[in-house]
């Protein structure tokens, strides 16, 4: 598969009817390994290893509707009380990121109202806090670990 711009991790990878396929701990069975879905994993891996997100918070292909369509958020992170605190949004390496994926995480936002934002290519990543008193947002220089987040009181790093 594509090398990304994480660290490397192992993974359950086997070949079914010739398609390779990766085992999805959450969604708890093998899925068609595709360059979204490579991503994806070694993100949801990146988030937990490197950013110490509590496995029992992250939510994969969250259904959402949004204007009475079926949508589906590729990560979601809960707060323990339940509320949805980030969403990531997972693109094959070769996408590019554009304003049409920022606009797709935040018609999913309208949604789910939550702080943090991520987009990710799996060699570009982008993370934006959202301020919604102030109506405002702003681009982090790095993504913050799952205690920042949930204080959000680390500094700004723009």
């Amino acid at each position: 598969m594509y090398k990304l711009n994480l660290p490397e991790y192992n993974f359950k990878i086997r070949k079914s009817n010739q398609k390779l396929e990766i085992f999805d701990r959450f969604r708890k069975k093998y899925v068609a390994l595709t360059p979204e879905e490579w991503v994806r994993q070694n993100f949801i891996k990146y988030l937990i290893s490197e950013k110490y997100f509590p496995e029992s918070l992250i939510i994969v292909e969250k259904s959402l509707t949004l204007n009475q369509m079926q949508k589906r958020a590729d990560i979601v992170v809960y707060t323990n009380k339940g509320t949805p605190k980030l969403i990531v949004e997972c693109k094959a390496p070769e996408v590019k990121i554009t304003q049409k994926t920022f606009d797709q995480i935040a018609r999913y936002n309208m949604t789910l109202q939550v702080d943090y934002l991520i987009v990710t290519n799996g060699i570009i990543h982008y993370c934006c806090r959202i301020d919604f008193i102030n109506k405002t947002y702003s681009f982090l220089k790095k993504i913050p670990e799952y205690n920042e987040i949930m204080r959000n009181t680390f500094p700004s790093y723009d």
